[in-house]
């Protein structure tokens, strides 16, 4: 009996008189952007697929099968409580940094053009460091919770964090994974400041992350060479500057409103990794800048709707959820300004892909869980709030 209660309250969010009481905009809109990701992975693969694979729709059948495992994943994730994630949340930091290990061993971790970022598990490759920067999150929301008054008032509150992320942001270098590195060590400094801390430690914090990364930068040749090959990529179009003169040419292409759904030219073995990392710039060239403004206020609007769900959590006094909210929307903020960037030539070429559009499993999978996490996070405010007001 106490287990088919515990079981009907976890599932609530899907059963019963308050079902789907939960912020349905941020659902609708992520499905949207998960229904157009299917048909732009789709188009943008087809031509290399069938070059290399002999298959057109091969890329676009494990893309669904990852859409479905990430639907599942997410209605998996509403199921859970807050509590249970707050609980956990030591033994999820834990499993982050052996999945960020285990990448990095020769037989288990699968190296790809020079990368150790995969591991094989049977046909999919599951991204480590997906996991760990939401574990990371985590982490971070339930420190901030347990070590409020410290992080606000103590340097050493403020340092304590930085000494657990530091060496997970070292095994991503190691890998490497820079991008994955910004976006992880973006999301801990934003959580930090919105959890209270001050202005000068907050601009200390960022200028010594943006030192780092500059050195880190600097030393090595591959990255200078991006820096200084984005700055003017036409100086040598074939070489350091070949794939953003080939996005950049597909936006060209694209005009106003885009040369149609299925009918690029640069995907058909001009723009390398079209439906991943750039798979925004094959669906500029086919919807035109028409489309690509409204697939990137999309992803504004979830990203932004994330940083509510979680300012109306702080409101509410739930700061363990208030605060995992901020780290997630500000994690898809970073991605989704990164990704873009890289396309239209504003930041140098980064691996990173696009929140709920590019192909990948462990990308889209990881999403849909954090989107659940939003989904819950909003489920449990409004749940609380209707208790409240009944009791009066």
């Amino acid at each position: 009996m106490i287990l088919a209660d515990a079981l009907q309250r976890s599932f609530a969010p899907l059963v019963g008189e308050r079902r789907f009481d939960m912020d349905l905009p941020l659902l609708v809109a992520s499905l949207a952007l998960l229904s157009l990701g299917l048909v732009m992975v789709s188009s943008a693969s087809m031509e290399v697929a069938a070059g290399q694979l002999g298959s057109p729709l091969y890329y676009m059948k494990r893309q669904l099968v990852y859409v479905v495992i990430g639907i599942l994943a997410l209605l998996g994730t509403l199921a859970i409580p807050l509590r249970l994630w707050e609980q956990f949340r030591f033994p999820l930091l834990f499993l982050g940094f052996a999945l960020l290990i285990l990448v990095l061993i020769p037989g288990i971790g699968r190296e790809v053009n020079g990368s150790w970022r995969w591991i094989a598990v049977g046909p999919v490759n599951v991204q480590p460091s997906e996991l760990a920067k939401l574990f990371a999150v985590v982490f971070l929301a339930g420190y901030l919770v347990h070590r409020r008054d410290e992080v606000k008032q103590e340097w050493f509150g403020f340092i304590k964090p930085f000494l657990v992320l530091g060496p997970m942001a070292w095994l991503l270098i190691i890998e490497p994974d820079f991008g994955a590195t910004v976006v992880l060590m973006g999301a801990a400094t934003g959580m930090l400041f919105l959890g209270g801390v001050g202005l000068f430690r907050f601009i200390l914090l960022f200028g010594s992350l943006g030192g780092m990364a500059a050195l880190l930068v600097l030393f090595e040749p591959y990255r200078f060479q991006r820096l200084t090959g984005f700055l003017n990529p036409w100086n040598d179009p074939y070489g350091t500057g070949y794939q953003l003169t080939q996005a950049l040419i597909a936006f060209g292409r694209g005009e106003w409103f885009g040369v149609g759904l299925g009918n690029s030219i640069q995907k058909q073995f001009y723009l390398p990794e079209a439906h991943t990392d750039f798979v925004f710039a094959v669906l500029a060239e086919e919807l035109g800048m028409i489309g690509a403004l409204a697939a990137f206020a999309l992803l504004i609007f979830v990203a932004g709707r994330a940083l509510y769900i979680g300012l109306w959590a702080e409101r509410a006094g739930r700061y363990f959820s208030a605060y995992l909210a901020y780290g997630l929307a500000i994690m898809w903020c970073g991605q989704v300004l990164i990704n873009v960037g890289v396309n239209i030539g504003l930041l140098p070429t980064k691996g990173l892909t696009l929140p709920f559009l590019s192909y990948g499993g462990s990308s889209l999978v990881v999403c849909c869980i954090s989107l659940g996490l939003l989904l819950r996070i909003d489920w449990e405010r409004r749940q609380a709030l209707r208790e409240a007001a009944d009791g009066q």
